[in-house]
């Protein structure tokens, strides 16, 4: 399985509000291995950024000016996700989001829903774990996952302790579905032996007093011991 592990800064909370993205991030996931493929683009928003925003990432308009817009990226962004599971902290916003950049672009490519699967680690880290802190840097610590060098913010940096703490979250699936399947293999072998035996129809030939007197007869003419007459003794 291809699953790509996203994550998205903007200028603020509300993209019907006119907020933009302004960093992508993306690491690649192969067969539960990190592959070393990332995506990473920067964009100028045409806007200003809000200062909360920018107290979380560091980044202001004056940073991301010169960089290119979304129209200008959109192709391969979405070629290199395409046909992969999204692994996103909190989906909908980030879907939220990007949906709205391929809206206002008027994009050939439409929802990206209709493109890649999605699995939203929150959602999955509140069924993990009901009623405890579940946002990426609780995760980290939870997992064991290194975020000191964290200060702030960042798409990329982000996907890949996203990455880090999925695949340490899910870790005990593959085996516990490996020995889930052995169980039920062993358990279809068993019945289908004991089925087998219980259908098993065994000939019983009845043996008359005359064909054992026969057989005895015989058996001392031969003056050899026989097993039959040994079990017959103990």
């Amino acid at each position: 399985m291809r699953q790509v592990v996203l994550d998205t800064e903007t200028t603020g909370l509300e993209p019907q509000n006119g907020h933009r993205i302004i960093e992508i991030g993306c690491v690649e996931i192969l067969h539960r291995r990190l592959t070393g493929r990332h995506y990473q683009q920067f964009l100028d928003p045409k806007r200003e950024v809000d200062e909360g925003a920018s107290e979380v990432h560091g980044l202001t308009a004056k940073d991301l000016a010169g960089r290119p817009e979304f129209t200008g990226i959109v192709d391969d962004f979405m070629e290199f996700v395409n046909g992969a599971e999204l692994i996103i902290h909190n989906a909908p916003f980030d879907l939220g989001f990007i949906n709205m950049e391929l809206e206002r672009i008027d994009s050939k490519w439409g929802a990206i829903e209709n493109y890649c699967g999605v699995l939203d680690t929150l959602s999955y880290a509140r069924k993990l774990h009901p009623g405890q802190r579940n946002s990426l840097d609780a995760l980290c610590k939870r997992y064991d996952v290194a975020n000191s060098h964290r200060d702030l913010h960042g798409a990329l940096l982000d996907a890949e302790l996203l990455a880090e703490v999925y695949l340490a979250m899910t870790g005990g699936q593959e085996s516990l579905d490996l020995m889930s399947s052995e169980l039920s293999l062993q358990n279809t072998v068993s019945q289908a032996a004991e089925k087998d035996m219980n259908e098993t129809n065994l000939l019983v030939v009845p043996v008359s007093e005359d064909d054992l007197k026969n057989h005895i007869e015989t058996l001392a003419k031969m003056k050899t011991v026989s097993l039959w007459e040994i079990t017959q003794s103990e």
